[in-house]
């Protein structure tokens, strides 16, 4: 099979030339990618990304003599030390190749700096990266029938019948088979009326123009216009198409105590996760709560522009989720993960609730959830520990399918999106 690539250069650019520049590269530029994402703003995560890598990546293997073996012959003009015929002593030392050291008089070798692309940055920074356990174990296996097309068949029902394929069928057996049409027929009757009209008539010619008309007949009556041999209806086969249907719940503490800088850096994680899975995995539906001491499923606008403050009730959200699920997505049917941003402030009633709801209800029915705590200053620190870290942290020992980070600043988020959806972490 020969496959011809019709796609068009960029401009000022050899498309297979920097495809097979970035695989030989590769380690070089994800490597300068991931210095890059310190400084790299979420709100660009799909914007074109200038990285720099080492000139020594570039390099490509080649074949050269050996200074220190060999025999070869030199043209020495205008020396006085050598005559024709005198063997010159080999250099002593290293093999003669060149280094990447500064010089005296200022010369070296700088590194390469281009740009990539806004699909070559996100092909690269999600190279590595899963939704994890995407297909339950249960179902990893399960096919959903796919009707596609396979051909004509001769038998079907009347809603499949083709007609275009069937009138060209007919019309080639009545040309094969000499159906004889009705104008000709019709001829042979005019023709037949005027020797019957001529004085005194041919009756040899007439017997036989009737005899012809008869066969003609006879052949119109036997040859069927449309045969059921003729017909063609449309065929389908059944193929078998993998069911991978899953829903993202994105939940977020939206009230008083999430200051300004706080929301910001939970909007630029699901920001990234939005990225993330709309760009792999399209079969991914997302659903957005926001919740205060009240939750409600909102648009995505509404989720990362909302202005709307209040109290903190985190069992709120949870109910939420469960109610969206058993009204539109079915455990049985789709494979429900959720993460969830807060500062870690919540009613202190409300904890055994939110962990109750959590553990019994919410993880069971959950591939994945996925708890990111913003938090800034001194209690970004281990030993300080909010009301939902602590609670959440008795969770985490005991259920794999959950996991928490802290996220202080905006550069911490690519690092920890990073952990928390790694394909090397991920168990299915």
């Amino acid at each position: 099979m020969q496959i011809v690539d019709r796609r068009l250069n960029p401009k000022s650019k050899s498309l297979g030339n920097r495809q097979r520049f970035l695989r030989r590269a590769k380690a070089e530029i994800r490597e300068a990618i991931r210095d890059s994402l310190k400084s790299r703003k979420v709100s660009e995560a799909e914007g074109a990304e200038k990285v720099t890598i080492r000139s020594k990546s570039l390099r490509e293997p080649n074949f050269s003599l050996g200074r220190t073996t060999g025999a070869r012959d030199y043209v020495l003009p205008g020396n006085e030390e050598y005559r024709v015929g005198d063997q010159i002593p080999k250099p002593q030392g290293g093999g003669g190749g060149r280094g990447n050291q500064g010089s005296p008089d200022g010369e070296g070798q700088d590194e390469f700096t281009f740009t990539l692309t806004k699909e070559e940055f996100l092909d690269l920074f999600f190279d590595d990266l899963k939704l994890p356990n995407l297909i339950k174990v249960r179902l990893k296996d399960l096919k959903a029938p796919k009707f596609v097309r396979a051909g004509f068949t001769s038998d079907g029902p009347p809603a499949r019948l083709s007609r275009t394929r069937t009138m060209r069928k007919s019309l080639g057996r009545r040309l094969a088979l000499h159906r004889p049409s009705l104008s000709d027929i019709e001829a042979l009757e005019a023709e037949l009326r005027t020797a019957e009209e001529e004085v005194p008539p041919d009756e040899a010619k007439v017997s036989a123009l009737r005899t012809k008309i008869e066969h003609k007949q006879r052949l119109r009556r036997t040859i069927a216009y449309i045969d059921p041999l003729d017909l063609q209806y449309s065929r389908f086969e059944r193929v078998p198409k993998p069911t991978t249907q899953a829903v993202m719940f994105c939940l977020m503490d939206a009230s008083a105590s999430m200051t300004e800088p706080l929301k910001d850096l939970a909007k630029r994680f699901f920001m990234l996760l939005h990225v993330f899975l709309s760009r792999y995995y399209r079969e991914v539906h997302l659903v957005f709560i926001r919740h205060t001491s009240t939750a409600s499923e909102v648009d995505e606008e509404t989720f990362f522009r909302g202005t709307e403050t209040g109290g903190t009730v985190i069992s709120t959200a949870l109910d939420e989720m469960l109610k969206v699920v058993r009204d539109r997505y079915s455990p049985a049917d789709w494979n429900i993960y959720a993460a969830q941003a807060s500062d870690g402030d919540n009613f202190h009633d409300d904890m055994p609730r939110s962990l109750e709801l959590l553990s019994k209800e919410v993880l069971p029915i959950c591939q994945y959830f996925a708890y990111i705590e913003t938090t800034h200053g001194e209690r970004f620190n281990d030993s300080v520990e909010t009301p939902v870290w602590h609670g959440y942290a008795e969770i985490v020992r005991t259920r794999k399918n959950f996991a928490m980070r802290r996220v202080a600043s905006p550069e911490d988020i690519f690092p920890v999106f990073h952990e928390l959806f790694s394909a090397n972490a991920v168990t299915t």
